[in-house]
């Protein structure tokens, strides 16, 4: 049986470190965790890149063998979406 690649995108905050430790909690050995740090100065361009193609716009997000957790499939914010929340409307 081969392992289940679980990668955790993170900004090194209190929110992303609570996400990584249930994915810990929940991983079971055939789950092989991965953690990029998008806001750590070690390879932040290849996990950008790599966040990019999968389709992450928040942080924390989880992908389970390539595919985006769909508990993390949001859109990323737009100007439409903020000025329709009232952003801007004096």
């Amino acid at each position: 049986m081969s392992k289940r690649l679980v990668e955790v995108f993170t900004a090194g905050c209190p929110l992303c470190d609570e996400t990584v430790k249930l994915v810990r909690e929940l991983a079971c050995p055939n789950c092989e965790i991965q953690i990029y740090d998008l806001h750590s100065e070690s390879d932040t361009k290849s996990y950008q890149e790599k966040a990019s193609q999968y389709g992450v716009y928040r942080v924390p997000s989880v992908v389970v063998n390539g595919k985006l957790a769909e508990c993390c499939q949001q859109k990323p914010v737009s100007r439409e979406a903020l000025i329709a929340a009232g952003i801007g409307q004096g």
